[in-house]
């Protein structure tokens, strides 16, 4: 019952990911106030599958949405969805290929990389300094909803792709531990820049044990709307660059006199 119920737990984020997009473009302001605010989460990651021979990183793009949920003081709780996210490794031996049972094993050449498509969702905890840099660690996990063997061959001018479906060799339940910093541009108004490492516990193979995800994401964050208690700092923030321009003309016109 549990297992079915995070399923379908995963299937409403999948569902509503989209209606998300126009929910945040409408509701910005509405969706940030003093103690939540939420936006787009996007980036690139560059991923592996330990216990391959070949764990090359496999690198990806990943979109999805944050809440940044104050709770005391500097402490903050991060949360949210990639809800597109890819995972798995790159440039496969052949002993990787036939540990994973591959049929599209050529001998002509090409390249073979796993490819995983999984929602994750972090739940971490966020420390931020007085300087705007913050610090994060705190469990992810995450939903493998598809997966596959892809082979990409350019041979004497003749270039393609296979791939073979092995979504039922993997588990599709993803968890582990993920650490960060980051800093946040215009004196802690504006995007928030970030990298993010994930360590995976659980096999990514239901036959293969040790075979966990490791990750490495640059993140960019981008808040939708702007709340009350931000607006006001922005403006304060603009009034003090106004006076600070108009003392230094000041200062220059003292100076010729």
């Amino acid at each position: 019952m549990k297992k079915y119920s995070i399923i379908i737990f995963f299937l409403l984020i999948s569902v509503g990911a989209q209606s998300q997009v126009l929910i945040a473009l409408l509701l910005g302001d509405k969706l940030n106030t003093g103690k939540i605010e939420f936006g787009l989460d996007g980036g690139m990651n560059f991923a592996s599958i330990s216990s391959l021979e070949n764990r090359d990183y496999i690198r990806a793009f990943n979109l999805g949405f944050y809440f940044d949920i104050k709770l005391k003081d500097h402490f903050l709780l991060n949360t949210g969805v990639l809800v597109k996210s890819t995972l798995g490794s790159e440039d496969l031996s052949a002993n990787d290929l036939n540990l994973l049972g591959a049929t599209i094993h050529e001998p002509i050449g090409g390249e073979y990389s796993q490819k995983l498509n999984t929602f994750t969702v972090p739940i971490m905890a966020k420390y931020v300094f007085d300087n705007n840099i913050h610090v994060e660690l705190g469990p992810q996990v995450g939903w493998t909803y598809n997966g596959w063997i892809e082979y990409n061959y350019d041979i004497d001018g003749i270039s393609g792709k296979l791939k073979e479906n092995n979504r039922d060799d993997l588990n599709w339940f993803d968890m582990g531990v993920s650490a960060g910093v980051g800093y946040r541009l215009l004196k802690g108004l504006g995007w928030t820049l970030g990298i993010r490492y994930y360590h995976g516990f659980t096999n990514v193979y239901k036959e293969k044990s040790g075979t966990t995800n490791d990750a490495l994401y640059l993140k960019v964050n981008i808040p939708f709307g702007v709340s009350e208690e931000k607006k006001q700092a922005i403006t304060d923030m603009k009034l003090q660059l106004k006076t600070k321009k108009e003392e230094r003309k000041a200062a220059k016109k003292a100076l010729k006199n």
